[in-house]
């Protein structure tokens, strides 16, 4: 998935000192894959596969590759309560809107856009689950907030701050799903990793299904692709059961508070890699606004 929801505090495993190292590494290659990820989605787009396709026969990778790797959980799959059938809808959603956001928006204020979900999470965590939202998580909604405005406003196309265009509203509706599936892992603790990472990966498999009616692009059957796509394809699914295995490994030994802010690295993979791969960089309001919506990520990391 594009993001695993990170567990809470209770739910951490007190590391010893080499596992902490683990983790931590686990961590930041998931944030290296997510960074890079991007690009062979473009070099799929330029090869004249639609997004919603390459989402589809990558995850579909994934699924056939991770059933051999959970082989012997795959009884206790079928044993999992209801909603994890809304939880892979969401996140399906949450990864398919993501990587179409990549492949025709500005990476970072794509990337930017994204992690306003804290600002969701808040949100979503003190109305659907009604939690008590602390006085420093207002502080953070309004950092987030400010930080989007300065991002966003833009006069000479419109006298409200809204995202620019079908790519910046995918990236927007990604962070609020991301959110949301925060909130419903947090509602369903005892979902088990092998049946999270199988709800996520056919949950896309499913939103794509649903979303080819919507899409002008023909549906390439298997026998479209050439030597180099599939291998593309096999190099993204690769990466995409490695960042979840991994990702999980760190997020179930580190506090949820130090997860976070080591996925924070994700944004200095895409930054560096939009720059040389895509030459793509940044205006001034952009750097100041996403400055702050990182500050806001960060501040309500060390407040949960």
């Amino acid at each position: 998935m594009k993001k695993e929801a990170i567990p809470s505090q209770q739910q951490t495993q007190q590391p010893g000192q080499n596992s902490h190292y683990l983790a931590v590494s686990g961590l930041l290659f998931g944030a290296v894959c997510w960074g890079i990820i991007w690009y062979p989605y473009r070099l799929m787009a330029d090869m004249g596969v639609s997004g919603v396709a390459s989402s589809f026969y990558t995850y579909g990778i994934t699924v056939l590759m991770a059933s051999l790797y959970f082989a012997k959980h795959w009884r206790s799959l079928f044993k999992q309560p209801f909603s994890i059938v809304y939880l892979a809808l969401v996140a399906g959603w949450t990864n398919l809107a993501y990587v179409l956001a990549v492949i025709d928006g500005e990476v970072m204020r794509v990337m930017l856009l994204f992690y306003l979900s804290p600002l969701w999470t808040l949100i979503l965590a003190h109305f659907y689950l009604k939690e008590k939202t602390p006085k420093s998580g207002y502080l953070a909604i309004a950092i987030s907030l400010l930080g989007a405005f300065i991002m966003l406003y833009d006069p000479a196309l419109s006298p409200w701050p809204l995202p620019r265009n079908q790519a910046e509203w995918l990236a927007l509706s990604s962070g609020i799903g991301f959110s949301l599936t925060n909130v419903l892992t947090r509602q369903a603790r005892g979902l088990s990793l092998q049946a999270k990472s199988f709800a996520v990966w056919l949950g896309v498999l499913l939103v794509s299904l649903l979303f080819i009616p919507f899409s002008a692009a023909a549906w390439p059957s298997p026998y479209f692709f050439s030597n180099s796509q599939w291998l593309v394809m096999g190099l993204i699914a690769i990466l995409l059961l490695a960042a979840t295995v991994l990702v999980q490994y760190g997020v179930t030994r580190l506090p949820a508070t130090r997860a976070s802010v080591v996925f924070l690295f994700e944004l200095v993979v895409a930054a560096i890699a939009s720059y040389y791969l895509a030459n793509e960089s940044m205006a001034l309001n952009e750097w100041l606004g996403g400055s702050l919506i990182v500050l806001a990520a960060l501040f309500t990391a060390k407040s949960a």
